[in-house]
């Protein structure tokens, strides 16, 4: 045989190959990606993607051994090309299925992680994994060399593998996104099977329902958007649902939570990263973040302006609260994806222009150019504070937490500076914790540990590691500078509890097993996830009047997750007394409340419980206990509005709670306060008027009114103007009666 037909005999196996190849490491990639949105990204899924694409090639390379060895290859192949995209169509659908399927996380984690990946994923790999022996045996069958032929299959194939990695990895996910991907793929290996075998009719059959389904997935027509839904083929639509986007790192959403006053969640992946009140950005929603606020008033009383580092960017909501607090101090942000940082500027409100210093690297690659330039006698930042914010509960990046990370974060910390660090951990268990506090102790003298004033030990929740060189006392600056918040900070006994739930270990470059150290978090995250479908799915049968079925699901949300016990009581509670069985919402009442005095917790809803408590028990006309409720309420109002007294909502609840007492003149002001804080919203104007109405405060009523009058002509809310404009009339009308 010519060489030239040797080539030409070689070429389209070869090409074949490459392309299936390709195809196959694409989709791993994506997977990953994939799976993080339901599961996070740890150890456990980028082993059980791994390991189920593996097994999948591995089992269709013995099935295409056998099948090429009964059937026509050429044909075969194009058979083989077809199934693979409608595996791909699958995919999609399988992917929007299975991750709603509640009954799979009852499994262990690592099993519910496995079950998923190979339930989206498997089926594809096995497919695709049929077609190299069956190429093989094609170029077999054209008479060429056996060796040279095997291997060029080989290598070709290795190649195309290699292509389709760094294809998805570096360009792919960022510029398509992963569903975009996979209808590529599909739609790729149709085409594959076309040109193998043009005349097979149920080939254009099936290319018809192709195109139907990546109408019905992609396009954003209404219709086709609630067909897609309903066949799976898209997520449900979510009118909350303000960004979205694929980086290269993760995935990024952001959520409108309430639109009075705006409240917007930053999610990357599965992880819930900020929050944020778009017209109070000052107001801080997260606990770890008034910690950090706590400490930098408190240890940064002398100064006009600061030079601080935060490490992960995130929603960038707390670099803007240093920003506005210390008009022109130096803030840099090392967040290694741009598009977080993309995210944050078109959907929470960064300005483009803003004055914080974006540095988009990893952040020890950017603490490694400090010193070097500190080395050749160039002025770098000396910071006051570093933040590091970039470790989540499945995914800590390892190069941040050891010991030699942090001998560098030293270097560039001024003599009284302060470092950082927010982790997720459970007490009980606290090994990535204590780890974390042995490896800071090699480096600062002083570490310190606080987090929420009760934290279930059992449960993950937020801790804030402090290093300094210098001793500060966390406690005596919480009592000055955030007076209603209330902290645990570890003592030395705690402190040394945890160091032995590490064994002692000190984080390095060489050894950081940080995922094995969390993941007795990650496990006890599944749970809390299956108790969060749980209370979303009793919430929508609340919604649907289906009392009975939402009880059981809050029920089961509340076995699975003891800390959401309060608030699943809660809407037992409001749920028996809105069906008007009064005993039965008491006892749930006072569960919530047991369980609060039992464990601690910490829930803001245990003011509205006492106050629903006091509703029912008014209602069973026990007067008496009913007020001792109210006054519960009213108390644990004033500690949370002590905490943060910004809260609109809650000023309101402390009226109602102060005007069922007949306590007019604090409901008066409580609904002032409210009103002051969101001066848009037509319910607080109600509530302040009704008020001064009952103690016959008219023309204070009526000023209310004619100042949300004005508020709202000149915001161009003319509904809303109209409406005062009449309870102005009303007022005015009562008045006059009055003097008669």
């Amino acid at each position: 045989m010519s060489k030239s037909r040797a080539f030409f005999s070689i070429l389209v196996p070869s090409a074949t190959v490459f392309i299936s190849s390709s195809c196959i490491m694409v989709l791993e990639l994506v997977a990953s990606r994939l799976i993080a949105r339901h599961l996070g990204s740890s150890l456990y899924t980028w082993t059980a993607v791994i390991g189920v694409v593996l097994a999948g090639i591995t089992i269709g390379n013995y099935l295409g051994g056998r099948i090429a060895d009964k059937f026509q290859t050429r044909k075969t192949l194009a058979i083989l090309f077809a199934i693979s995209s409608a595996a791909c169509v699958i995919t999609v659908i399988l992917n929007n299925l299975v991750g709603e399927w509640i009954w799979l996380w009852q499994f262990s984690w690592p099993v519910r992680i496995f079950t998923h990946v190979s339930l989206v994923f498997l089926l594809p790999s096995v497919l695709l994994g049929t077609i190299s022996p069956v190429v093989a045996k094609m170029a077999l069958d054209r008479g060429l060399a056996t060796g040279r032929t095997v291997g060029t299959i080989y290598a070709w194939g290795a190649a195309g593998s290699i292509a389709g990695t760094f294809a998805a990895g570096y360009y792919l996910i960022a510029t398509m996104g992963t569903i975009a991907i996979i209808w590529t793929v599909g739609g790729i290996l149709l085409l594959m099977a076309i040109i193998y075998w043009v005349r097979l009719w149920p080939l254009h059959l099936w290319t018809i329902l192709f195109v139907c389904a990546l109408v019905l997935s992609v396009t954003k027509i209404e219709w086709c958007q609630t067909a897609g839904a309903f066949l799976a083929l898209r997520q449900e639509p979510d009118s909350q649902l303000i960004y979205r986007a694929e980086s290269p790192y993760c995935y990024i959403a952001v959520r409108r939570l309430s639109s009075n006053p705006e409240r917007r969640e930053f999610i990357q992946d599965k992880l819930r990263h900020s929050e944020i009140v778009m017209e109070d950005t000052n107001n801080l929603q997260y606990f770890y973040t008034r910690i950090y606020s706590g400490l930098t008033q408190g240890l940064s009383k002398d100064k006009d302006k600061l030079s601080v580092m935060v490490i992960g960017g995130g929603g960038y909501v707390y670099p803007r609260y240093i920003e506005k607090l210390w008009p022109g101090s130096h803030v840099d942000v090392a967040e290694i994806d741009p598009g977080v940082t993309e995210a944050a500027i078109q959907a929470f409100g960064l300005d483009r222009n803003t004055h914080i210093n974006t540095i988009s690297m990893d952040a020890r690659n950017y603490v490694d150019e400090l010193l070097e330039k500190k080395r050749n006698g160039q002025e770098i930042p000396q910071y006051d504070f570093i933040y590091e914010d970039a470790i989540n509960d499945y995914s800590v990046p390892f190069q941040l937490v050891t010991k030699e990370f942090n001998d560098k974060i030293v270097r560039i910390l001024a003599d009284e500076g302060v470092y950082m660090v927010n982790l997720i951990d459970m007490y009980d268990s606290g090994q990535f914790l204590g780890a974390v506090i042995n490896t800071l102790k090699e480096t600062f003298p002083y570490v310190h540990v606080i987090t929420s004033y009760v934290t279930l030990p059992s449960l993950r929740d937020t801790f804030v590691v402090v290093a300094t060189r210098h001793q500060i006392d966390p406690e005596a600056i919480f009592s000055d500078y955030k007076k209603g918040l209330r902290v645990w900070h570890l003592d030395e006994s705690e402190i040394e509890y945890l160091k032995e739930k590490s064994r002692g270990i000190i984080l390095t470059d060489n050894y950081a097993p940080v995922e094995n150290m969390l993941a007795p978090v990650v496990r006890q995250s599944a749970k809390e996830i299956l108790a969060r479908k749980y209370l979303e799915q009793a919430e929508k049968l609340k919604s649907q009047s289906n009392w009975d079925r939402s009880i059981t699901k809050y029920r089961k949300a509340l076995e699975l997750n003891p800390s959401m016990s309060i608030k699943a009581y809660n809407e037992i509670g409001l749920i028996q007394a809105g069906q008007g069985n009064l005993q039965e919402a008491e006892k749930a009442f006072q569960s919530a409340i047991v369980y609060h005095q039992e464990t601690g917790a910490k829930e803001k809803v245990i003011a509205s419980i006492h106050f629903n408590l006091g509703i029912v028990l008014q209602r069973l006309n026990r007067p008496g206990e009913a007020r001792q409720q109210y006054v519960k309420a009213a108390e644990q109002f004033r500690i949370e509005l002590a905490e943060n007294p910004n809260e609109a909502p809650h000023w309101t609840k402390l009226g109602d709670t102060l005007a069922t007492m007949g306590d007019f003149k604090g409901a008066t002001e409580a609904f002032r306060k409210a009103l002051t804080l969101d001066p848009a919203n037509l319910l607080y104007y109600d509530n302040l008027v009704k008020a001064l109405q009952y103690q016959g405060r008219f023309d204070e009523a009526i000023e209310v009114l004619q100042k949300g009058l004005e508020f709202m002509s000149r915001q161009g809310q003319i509904d809303a103007a109209t409406k005062l404009k009449k309870y102005i009339d009303l007022l005015e009308y009562q008045k006059s009666k009055q003097k008669k």
